[in-house]
């Protein structure tokens, strides 16, 4: 990306400005990084490939900084547990070559593979099935780690496994509803894991324990629960060389760290305050890493605070924000004191990137290139804003400006404003660059991207702000953003849309249902009745709307209130409904219901696609579709 100077910009009409994002550069040439991993001084990451339909891809740069695939062509890493999946694979060296095990997207089971051909450990199986996530290799064997869904008659059945190379599996733990982290301690001498049950969520109430591994019977001794004495969410398990367990718990009002040692009789906690920050993600995935120990008795931990990323070291008690990069997720330690890590900046798409600390880092694989001529001045980055909303309450969002090196502003206009409801609705709004976001800066649109009341990364208090209230405050939160940017002066009252995904395109729809503030909205993936969701919905989330609506069937009438489906009578602008043929989840009948219903609105469907749009064509599609539906609303 250039930063020499750009020609004078031209003033034209916003929202039609000519753009550098093209569709085939969103969706054709652009590269997913997720679940980076080290060993020795290799760097490994799941690498998605768009142009091969999507394809993951473990790869892996070695220290002389070639870069290989780690699973043979026609192999794309991936699972269904609790349908959205994570932490399909592991790696591990043997006498300094890279070998990993993974579950493969479309045949399931669990494979090994040494970059060249790959072998079955285990088969998915038909009825019943068999789904593997948060595979972890076992440090002292040919075996894994992993958490195992059954699938046959009535509900999922979840189970954590010891799967050998020979195909036998040992159950080491059943009898919870959800499962997930096995992590082996380093001298193989004991397993923690976290748990739940419905109808808690893994944000809401967990259990971390830890217990012997009996490594003549295969099974695990005693089981000692590290919870704490009050209910709360503690996840993400991880071990330090010397065999200290760490975890993060929301029990003091955000996720903090806490780190436990062990004696003859015990394990003992430790909680790491002061980081002024939330360390720790919910639990949508399988895979994530908010933090790592290092040498020293050190912990090494990504936090959020006030919606921004920050590195934060823990030594001797005290936490201080380190420079290293802009990760989105916690950097990896290698051998020779650099860290690994997926860099993702405001204003630069994302790379695989190594350093040290308060050093310039290496970003050595781009996610795309973009084209030549694009500037800074082309690229969209967060103002983040806080508001007030209703209650006398506060919310938070991040607000992008239009932005470009050869186009303005005409003078006295302003442009038209894209609002973003995130999904989940425990999801969050990122600050990294995302494509999402510049498709609609770099043509002229402002965007504000909203955190609404129950969004991660703001303590607990403000996620448990939705229970009982979705349908509610995220409505309230997104129209209380809205004013406050027209109150600025930073967008055109006339021409705001408002767009969101699964969760988020309940909120879409609502807002349309219930304010004049927007000319056109676009739900994708969205949910539109409550009921329906309660009653076809997967596992993971058949207990979701307990907490965030009230229990179902007793709180039907709540249900009914706040579903779309019953408030289209309000919805008097046009919307556009993009929905995934195979979607599990959120059912394509959830959309098509509500299109019958609204005079001005159109379907479309990707009968390919499940929840959320992973093929070229599909992203391509989508996005053009979107585009020319607000263009057609604001030139009627």
């Amino acid at each position: 990306m250039t930063t020499s100077p750009s020609p004078i910009a031209n003033p034209s009409v916003s929202g039609n400005w000519p753009s550098w994002v093209t569709p085939e550069l969103v969706a054709g040439r652009t590269l997913s990084f997720s679940e980076l991993r080290t060993a020795g001084n290799w760097t490994f990451w799941l690498e998605s490939r768009p142009d091969e339909q999507g394809r993951s891809v473990i790869t892996g740069r070695n220290p002389d900084g070639k870069i290989h695939d780690l699973i043979p062509p026609g192999y794309s890493v991936g699972t269904r547990v609790h349908e959205y999946g994570g932490g399909a694979w592991d790696v591990r060296l043997k006498k300094g070559v890279p070998q990993v095990v993974f579950s493969d997207r479309k045949r399931g089971g669990v494979w090994f593979s040494d970059g060249t051909t790959a072998t079955q450990w285990a088969e998915a199986g038909e009825i019943p099935e068999h789904r593997y996530a948060d595979l972890t290799f076992d440090l002292t064997s040919d075996a894994v780690f992993c958490v195992r869904e059954t699938h046959g008659e009535g509900v999922p059945v979840a189970a954590l496994v010891h799967v050998h190379s020979d195909g036998r599996e040992t159950v080491l733990v059943e009898g919870a509803d959800f499962y997930a982290a096995p992590r082996p301690s380093p001298d193989g001498c004991f397993l923690a894991w976290f748990s739940w049950n419905d109808p808690a969520m893994p944000w809401t109430v967990t259990t971390l324990c830890v217990a012997p591994l009996d490594r003549t019977t295969g099974t695990l001794g005693p089981v000692t629960n590290l919870s704490g004495p009050e209910p709360c969410s503690i996840i993400e398990p991880c071990w330090s060389p010397d065999c200290t367990l760490y975890a993060t718990s929301d029990a003091s009002g955000r996720w903090t760290p806490i780190r436990f040692s062990h004696d003859d009789t015990d394990w003992h906690p430790h909680s790491l305050n002061g980081a002024n920050a939330e360390i720790g993600l919910p639990h949508w995935v399988f895979g994530q890493r908010s933090m790592v120990p290092l040498p020293g008795n050190r912990l090494l931990a990504l936090g959020i605070r006030h919606g921004l990323n920050h590195v934060l070291l823990e030594d001797n008690g005290r936490w201080t924000d380190v420079s290293l990069g802009t990760p989105v997720n916690v950097p990896q330690p290698l051998e020779d004191g650099r860290f690994a890590w997926i860099d993702s900046p405001a204003d630069a798409p994302a790379a695989i990137a190594t350093g040290r600390i308060g050093e310039p880092c290496d970003r050595f694989r781009n996610s795309v290139t973009l084209p030549p001529g694009v500037t800074k001045a082309d690229i969209a980055t967060p103002t983040p804003l806080t508001f007030p909303t209703t209650n006398g309450a506060e919310a938070h969002a991040l607000f992008y400006a239009p932005a470009s090196s050869t186009s303005a502003l005409r003078e006295g206009e302003k442009p038209p404003l894209v609002v973003m409801a995130h999904g989940g609705p425990t999801g969050r709004a990122n600050p990294s660059f995302a494509f999402k976001v510049q498709w609609w800066t770099s043509r002229g649109f402002a965007v504000l991207d909203v955190n609404y009341r129950g969004s991660t990364g703001f303590g607990r208090a403000y996620r448990e702000a939705l229970d009982r209230q979705w349908g509610v405050a995220d409505i309230e939160d997104c129209l209380a953003g809205v004013k406050a940017v027209l109150d600025r002066g930073l967008a055109d009252p006339a021409r705001c849309v408002i767009r969101g995904s699964s969760a988020g395109g309940l909120t879409v729809l609502g807002a349309l249902a219930q304010s004049d503030l927007f000319a056109a909205g676009t739900s994708l993936y969205g949910v539109t009745d409550l009921r329906a969701l309660a009653e076809e919905t997967h596992k993971f989330e058949a207990r979701y709307l307990d907490g965030l609506i009230g229990p179902y069937p007793e709180d039907e009438a709540v249900y009914l209130k706040r579903s779309p489906i019953t408030q289209a009578g309000g919805i008097s602008v046009p919307v556009l409904f993009l929905h995934g043929g195979a979607d599990k989840v959120v059912p394509l009948s959830q959309a098509e219901s509500m299109r019958t219903k609204l005079e001005h609105s159109a379907l479309h469907v990707y009968p390919e696609e499940a929840h959320g749009f992973r093929a070229r064509e599909t992203i391509e599609d989508a996005l053009q579709r979107e585009l020319a539906f607000y263009q057609q609303v604001f030139n009627s």
